[in-house]
């Protein structure tokens, strides 16, 4: 898996792009928060200590934290909807985007 090279990055920069990402996964693009944890684990967790850095790992773990949630929840509605989608019956129907035949 290819990660962003940071090191040609000044550390402010860092910071903003950080912050950047985990805002924009507040926008229901909970993706961003998982690409936000990847990419600045190392910086926040590894790198020799600098200024920014603190607020960088508050993000990530934050990120982190909001990545699973919403990758549980998603699991958890697939899973639900997967198994009761034929009891639910004409609610779910209205929900589906495609009907599976054969099922009463």
């Amino acid at each position: 898996m290819a990660t962003m090279d940071l090191s040609k990055i000044p550390n402010e920069k860092k910071l903003h792009l950080c912050k950047w990402y985990f805002r924009a996964g507040f926008a229901l693009l909970p993706f961003l928060w998982a690409v936000n944890a990847v990419w600045f684990s190392k910086e926040a967790f590894i790198a020799p200590p600098y200024e920014e850095q603190k607020q960088i790992k508050r993000y990530v773990i934050f990120s982190a934290i909001g990545a699973v949630i919403w990758t549980a929840a998603l699991l958890a509605w697939i899973i639900i909807f997967q198994t009761q989608r034929a009891a639910w019956g004409e609610f779910a129907d209205s929900i589906s985007y495609i009907i599976p035949t054969g099922i009463p």
